[in-house]
């Protein structure tokens, strides 16, 4: 389970959107908000995150259990 709500604090923090986020990692904004939503990324969407908004402790948002 992703914990969505402190990724979005993440890309606040980075001081970029969540579309530059999407097109970062190769996606389009609505595929973006969708994930959000659902909490579901594949793995490489996950480590283009990593590497593109430089998060020190991924797994305490990517691998978050419930």
């Amino acid at each position: 389970m992703i914990r969505t709500d402190k990724l979005r604090g993440i890309i606040a923090e980075k001081g970029v959107s969540q579309c530059d986020v999407a097109k970062a990692i190769g996606i389009t904004e609505k595929t973006f908000y969708l994930k959000m939503k659902k909490g579901i990324f594949g793995s490489d969407e996950i480590e283009k995150m990593v590497d593109y908004l430089s998060i020190e402790n991924p797994g305490e948002i990517f691998f978050a259990k419930e």
